[in-house]
């Protein structure tokens, strides 16, 4: 099977009940992996004539500097509590590598690249969103939860055309202490002066999901697939 291949990483798919027309890639938090967000399929409510496949995949395992060198399931290094200067440039460009290489899987096994949505939560919605910004083929969708822009400042230098037009679904948590609901914001209006397509959404909760918004992102799917 193509989920074996050893140039990909490891992940956790959950097959549709029908025929294999779309694919979402959905990228897990800081320290967790892809069985993370594998009980919220059902949640979603999705039509099965979408015949949508989710894959999770499980990030890299490497020392976190914010947690004292401890090794981690992790798409990249922080090394500081201040969000402006967490993120470590080349372990971001290395993660957006690897989930790259599982799209452009898809897509060589029949898959459209305008069939596929490719999701994260917290540092997968990191990857998600630099990787979808700059990647050449057009996507269906791009969703981005409880998470932020990394590397802002060459987005407008590194950016492609290829899914301006993307619906961007947009998350967060307005208690959120771990990535600040203003981070979120600001992140989004990063993305409108570049030109993307941003549908905001905010919750009364912390760094979490909740029903409301696996709802959300349940019409979102079931629009952005149909």
């Amino acid at each position: 099977m193509r989920d074996n291949n050893s140039d990909l990483l490891p992940c956790v798919n959950v097959e549709p009940t029908s025929e294999h027309k779309a694919t979402v890639i959905w990228l897990h938090g800081l320290g967790a992996d892809g069985h993370d967000f594998e009980p919220i399929v059902p949640e979603l409510k999705l039509s099965p004539e979408l015949g949508v496949k989710f894959i999770f995949p499980h990030a890299p395992v490497m020392p976190v500097t914010i947690n004292g060198g401890y090794e981690m399931r992790a798409w990249y290094d922080i090394r500081d509590a201040d969000l402006a200067n967490r993120e470590d440039k080349e372990g971001v460009r290395q993660s957006s590598e690897l989930v790259k290489k599982i799209i452009e899987s898809e897509i060589e096994s029949g898959i459209p690249s305008d069939k596929i949505v490719l999701a994260g939560f917290s540092q997968g919605g990191a990857i998600a969103l630099h990787l979808a910004t700059r990647f050449d083929q057009k996507l269906a969708g791009i969703v981005a939860l409880s998470t932020y822009l990394t590397i802002p400042e060459s987005l407008s230098d590194e950016k492609t055309e290829a899914n301006i037009e993307t619906p961007v679904f947009m998350a967060h948590g307005s208690q959120d202490p771990v990535v600040p609901m203003q981070r979120g914001q600001y992140s989004a209006k990063v993305l409108e002066d570049n030109g993307f397509r941003v549908n905001w959404q905010d919750y009364p909760m912390a760094h979490a999901v909740c029903l409301e918004e696996i709802q959300a992102l349940g019409q979102y799917f079931n629009k952005v697939l149909s």
